[in-house]
C-alpha cells in the first residue's frame, strides 16, 4: 500500500483534513473582521492633499474608516488642514463619522486642536455643535480645554450650548477652560453669559457606602436564610443555586432603591456595634466645584482673578464646604490666597471637617509623610505660609477654629498619624515645632490651652485590668492631646509616629521651652493615654528634652493607663522602636521603675 493511503488509514491526514476543515471558518471570521483598507483616510493622516485628490477622482470611497474609526476628515480635522477638509466635505465625507472609541466626531478632534479655520469649515458644512462624545463632552468642552478663544466663538455663533455639562462630573466649557488656565476662552464665554456660580455634582461618599453595606447586608441575609431552610445533611458545603443568588441580589437592589433608610440602618449598625466613623465619614462628599474652585485649586493666578473680577462668588463653596481660599491654601498656590484675601474672601470658612485655611497654611507646610501625594506648589510661591497666616490674621481669622475630624488627607496608611480631631492652628504648629508660628498666632489671641478631642477608649484585653494611672477616667470628646505633648513627641511611643511626622529640625527644644517659659503651659499636663511631656520626650530618646523637663519640674514617676513609666517609654516600648540606654539610665537614676517591658529588645 502506497505511503499516503496508509496515513489516510492510520488516521494522521484524516485528522489534518478535519482541523483544516473545522480551521476554516475561523480563518473567514477573522478575515471579515479585519479592518477594510483605508486608502484615504490614510493619505489624509500623512496630509497628503493631492493623493487624496486623485484616490477620489478614481472613485475610492472617502467615508471609509481606518480600524479605530477615523475617516480622512477626522485626520483633516486633527492636522488643521482646511484646504483638505474642504476637499473631503466637498466630495461627500460624512460630518458626524465617529471613533470607535470616545464617539468622536471630526468637529471633537478638530476642536481639540483648537484651530479656528478647520472648526468653521466643518460648521459652515453643518457639523452639529451639540454631539458629545461617550463622556459627555462636547465641541465647545474640547475648544475651551485646548484655549483658542477663536474657536469657542465660532462655536458659540453657530449655535453651541454655552453651559452644556459633561456627564461624569457635570463641568461646563468654562470649568474646562478654568482648570486648564485659558484666559482666552474663560473670557469669551464669560463676556457670552456662561454661568459663573454652576457647580459640579455632588458625591455623598457616605451615603453611596451606607448603601453598598445595607445592599451586602441584605443580600448576604437572604443567602442565611436558604442555608437555614435546606436540610441539615446539606448545610456543610452549602452552596446556592442560581436562583439563590438571583433573589439575594434583587433583595439588595431593593435596599439600593431606598438610600436613605440604607444609610439609617447602617448608620444603626455601626453604633449598636460601638464602631468609630469610617473612612468614607471623613472624606465626606467630592464635588460641588464651580469655574473659580477649579481654578483655585490649580493656582491659576489669572483666571481666577477673572472671574473675580467678572463677579464669580469669591466665597462660594464646594460639597464639603471647601472655600476658594481653602482650596488654593490647601494646595500650596499661597500667591493665589493672598489675592483673594486682597478680593475680600472670607479667612473664616471652615470645611465639613473643620479645617480653615489658617489651619491648612500651617499644615501644609509641615504636612506629614502620607499616603497620598502631598501639593509641593508651595516651593514655588514667592509669598510663605507665614506671610498666609499674618494675611489671615489681619483679615480677621478666628485663631481658635477646631477640627471636626482627623483629616482624611493626614493619614499615613490609617494608623500612624496622631490624630488632629479638635485641633486649633496654634496645637498644628506646636506639633510642628513651629515657634514662629505659635508665636505668630499669640500675637493674635489664640489660646495655647487648647487640646484635640480624646477619642473613643482602646479596648483592653482584660477589662478587670486596672487603670493604674490615677487619673479619672478620659471622657471621649474630652481633652485628648495637649500642645506641650504635641511638640515633645506624642505618638512616637505608640506607633510609628516617626515615619509620617514632620516638623522643624531640631524644634523639640525650643518650642518645649517657648511652651513653659513664655506661655506659662503646665509641665505636668497628661493627654487621655495619662502620658505627660517626659514619657513622650523619653520614647524618642531625646535625653537633653528628659532633663530639661526634669528641671522644669516634670513628674518622672508619672504611670500611663497602660501602666507604662517614664522609664519604660525608654526602653523599646514598640516594635522596632529600640531602647535608648542613656534617656533610660537617667530616668532610672531618678527613680523610674523600669518594668523590663521592651517589645523591640
Amino acid at each position: 500500500m502506497p505511503a499516503f493511503w496508509r496515513r489516510v488509514m492510520n488516521g494522521s491526514l484524516r485528522w489534518g483534513f478535519t482541523a483544516a476543515l473545522c480551521a476554516a471558518p475561523v480563518l473567514l471570521a477573522v478575515l471579515a473582521a479585519a479592518p477594510a483598507d483605508a486608502p484615504v483616510a490614510d493619505a489624509a493622516s500623512r496630509g497628503d492633499v493631492e493623493a487624496v485628490r486623485s484616490l477620489l477622482q478614481r472613485g475610492v470611497d472617502v467615508q471609509t474608516a481606518q480600524a479605530d474609526g477615523m475617516t480622512a476628515l477626522h485626520w483633516a480635522a486633527m492636522r488643521s488642514d482646511v484646504e483638505l477638509a474642504e476637499t473631503l466635505i466637498y466630495a461627500g465625507a460624512h460630518l458626524e463619522a465617529t471613533t470607535r472609541i470616545g464617539q468622536h466626531t471630526p468637529l471633537h478632534v478638530g476642536s481639540r486642536s483648537g484651530q479656528p479655520g478647520v472648526l468653521r469649515a466643518l460648521l459652515e458644512a453643518g457639523a452639529d455643535p451639540h454631539a458629545a462624545t461617550t463622556s459627555g463632552a462636547t465641541a465647545l468642552h474640547l475648544a475651551a480645554q485646548a484655549g483658542s478663544a477663536e474657536a469657542v466663538a465660532a462655536l458659540l455663533d453657530h449655535g453651541a450650548n454655552i453651559d452644556v455639562r459633561e456627564s461624569t462630573w457635570g463641568q461646563t466649557p468654562l470649568m474646562f477652560a478654568a482648570a486648564s488656565n485659558r484666559v482666552g476662552p474663560v473670557t469669551v464665554l464669560m463676556e457670552r453669559g456662561a454661568g459663573l456660580e454652576i457647580a459640579t455634582r455632588v458625591v455623598d461618599l457616605p451615603a453611596l457606602d451606607a448603601e453598598d453595606r445595607a445592599a451586602a447586608y441584605r443580600r448576604q441575609e437572604v443567602l442565611d436564610g436558604f442555608r437555614a431552610a435546606a436540610p441539615p445533611h446539606e448545610q456543610t458545603g452549602w452552596q446556592p443555586t442560581a436562583s439563590q443568588v438571583q433573589a439575594a441580589i434583587r433583595a439588595a437592589r431593593r435596599v439600593q432603591a431606598f438610600p436613605e433608610t440604607a444609610k439609617q440602618d447602617n448608620e444603626g449598625r455601626r453604633l449598636s456595634r460601638g464602631t468609630p466613623r469610617d473612612y468614607t465619614e471623613r472624606v465626606g462628599r467630592q464635588g460641588g466645584l464651580t469655574a473659580l474652585l477649579h481654578a483655585a485649586r490649580q493656582g491659576h493666578i489669572d483666571v481666577a482673578m477673572a472671574l473675580v473680577y467678572a463677579g464669580a462668588d469669591v466665597d462660594r463653596v464646594s460639597g464639603d464646604h471647601t472655600s476658594p481660599l481653602q482650596i488654593a491654601t490647601m494646595n500650596g498656590h499661597f500667591d493665589l490666597a493672598l489675592r483673594l484675601i486682597e478680593r475680600g474672601a472670607d479667612p473664616n470658612i471652615a470645611t465639613d471637617g473643620g479645617a480653615t485655611p489658617l489651619f491648612a497654611a500651617l499644615n501644609l507646610q509641615w504636612a506629614p509623610r502620607a499616603r497620598y501625594p502631598q501639593p509641593r506648589a508651595h516651593d514655588q510661591q514667592e509669598a510663605t505660609y507665614l506671610d498666609v497666616m499674618e494675611a489671615l490674621l489681619e483679615a480677621g481669622a478666628n485663631p481658635n477654629v477646631r477640627t471636626n475630624n482627623h483629616l482624611w488627607y493626614m493619614s499615613y496608611n490609617h494608623c500612624c498619624s496622631e490624630s488632629v480631631d479638635g485641633a486649633t492652628p496654634f496645637w498644628r504648629a506646636a506639633y510642628a515645632t513651629d515657634v514662629a508660628a505659635m508665636k505668630l498666632l499669640m500675637a493674635h489671641g489664640a489660646d495655647p490651652n487648647i487640646p484635640t478631642r480624646a477619642p473613643e477608649p482602646r479596648r483592653r484585653r482584660d477589662d478587670n485590668f486596672p487603670d493604674p494611672s490615677g487619673l479619672p477616667p478620659a471622657v471621649p470628646g474630652g481633652p485628648g492631646v495637649w500642645p506641650l505633648h504635641a511638640a515633645s513627641g506624642v505618638g512616637y511611643g505608640e506607633g510609628f509616629e516617626s515615619n509620617a511626622h514632620r516638623h522643624v529640625p531640631d524644634g523639640w527644644m525650643p518650642s518645649v521651652q517657648y511652651l513653659i517659659e513664655e506661655v506659662g503651659v503646665d509641665v505636668n499636663a497628661r493627654d487621655h493615654d495619662g502620658y505627660n511631656a517626659l514619657h513622650h520626650a523619653a520614647a524618642r530618646g531625646d535625653t537633653e528634652l528628659v532633663r530639661y523637663l526634669v528641671e522644669k519640674g516634670a513628674d518622672v514617676m508619672a504611670i500611663s493607663r497602660r501602666g507604662q513609666t517614664t522609664a519604660d517609654m525608654a526602653n523599646g516600648p514598640y516594635q522596632r522602636t529600640l531602647p535608648f540606654p542613656e534617656t533610660l539610665g537617667y530616668l532610672e537614676g531618678l527613680g523610674a521603675v523600669n518594668n523590663d517591658n521592651c517589645v523591640s529588645c
